[in-house]
């Protein structure tokens, strides 16, 4: 990728960091859809990775502000449950807006703030193994350890995807998102797109929608930010 091509596919507006317009994806069959330079970073890892029995499939990839929000509503509502980092289900009816911000956090993006709006980052599994596991797919820590079906795509991804431009942002806890194993970002253009992210802009978009804990995030929007988008990493 040439550095004047790099430079226009990092140059996102903030529509499209916040996931409000897909004018910045290429769609990807009829579920999925990343930054074309993405796209054809993965085709070419998800190529070598079959030569080495590794059946690398999209689990999720672009989602809209409208996506995350819903989740987050439900959510909040109470119709999806709050899981703890050991993907248990949590009782929340006794947490503060603040404890029940985390709580969703650990597992669910903020609207506008989800790194899945910027085309650059995707959840991936192996497909075929999950099949012959016979039960349908989670995406929980325990699919990707030694006992799950998707455990050599782990081992590969430890040792391979680097090599095609791709890290694991949430590889480790650090206070903020559960580990996910599973989740990918092509370094060259989404550690870029941080750079020019404007948080004031984020929060006029969520102080103009229907979100619960408006008031509370809105307050906490740069802790947030930093400790679940970047996983409290100076990327």
């Amino acid at each position: 990728m040439s550095s004047a091509t790099l430079v226009s596919v990092t140059q996102l507006s903030a529509p499209s960091w916040m996931g409000l317009t897909q004018a910045h994806i290429q769609p990807i069959g009829e579920h999925h859809g990343l930054i074309p330079h993405v796209n054809t970073a993965f085709e070419t890892m998800q190529q070598a990775a079959q030569k080495d029995h590794i059946d690398m499939q999209l689990a999720s990839s672009f989602r809209s502000f409208d996506r995350q929000l819903a989740i987050w509503q439900k959510k909040w509502l109470g119709s999806l449950p709050i899981n703890d980092i050991h993907s248990q289900a949590l009782n929340t009816s006794d947490f503060n807006e603040l404890e029940k911000i985390h709580a969703i956090m650990t597992w669910s993006a903020l609207p506008g703030a989800s790194r899945h709006h910027w085309g650059t980052d995707l959840d991936v599994y192996d497909k075929k193994a999950v099949e012959r596991f016979g039960r349908p797919l989670q995406l929980i820590s325990t699919e990707y350890e030694q006992s799950g079906p998707c455990y050599p795509l782990h081992c590969w991804l430890e040792e391979n995807a680097e090599r095609f431009g791709f890290y694991r942002p949430y590889k480790h806890y650090n206070g903020g998102v559960a580990p996910e194993a599973w989740h990918l970002s092509y370094g060259p253009i989404s550690k870029s797109i941080i750079k020019q992210l404007d948080l004031s802009k984020l929060a006029e978009q969520l102080a103009s929608v229907e979100i619960g804990g408006k008031q509370t995030i809105l307050k906490h929007l740069d802790q947030l930010f930093a400790q679940y988008t970047l996983n409290g990493i100076t990327q």
